[in-house]
């Protein structure tokens, strides 16, 4: 059963408002990188021994670019989290925001302009 336009309406208003309250966000993800320092006397030049880290970076893409930046602290390393979150959840209400969108355009009747 289709729902009626009025519906659809609301549900697009109250999509538009939950997108108008998002925070503070932004695309990538965290991941922990595990490095040999290049130290010929340093433990970690060992066969065995994995290496030094992890250390954590948040890595995203900028016009098909990789880019990199280190998370030195738990803080930064929170607050990344806090905005990769709220990216995901604009992802979604976007794609909410749209699937009604097309609704409502499919639904809309065709209005004939006047000749003049």
């Amino acid at each position: 059963m289709t729902q009626p336009l009025s519906e659809l309406e609301q549900q697009r208003s109250f999509l538009a408002a939950q997108l108008s309250q998002l925070g503070d966000l932004r695309p990538g993800s965290v991941t922990g990188i595990i490095r040999r320092c290049g130290k010929p006397s340093c433990h970690c030049a060992q066969p065995d021994h994995p290496g030094h880290g992890p250390t954590l970076r948040l890595t995203y893409k900028v016009q098909g670019k990789t880019i990199t930046e280190a998370l030195p602290t738990p803080a930064s390393v929170r607050k990344a989290e806090r905005e990769i979150a709220e990216f995901r959840k604009f992802q979604e209400l976007s794609r909410s925001f749209l699937d009604v969108n097309e609704k409502i355009c499919r639904m809309r009747p065709i209005e004939e302009q006047p000749l003049s």
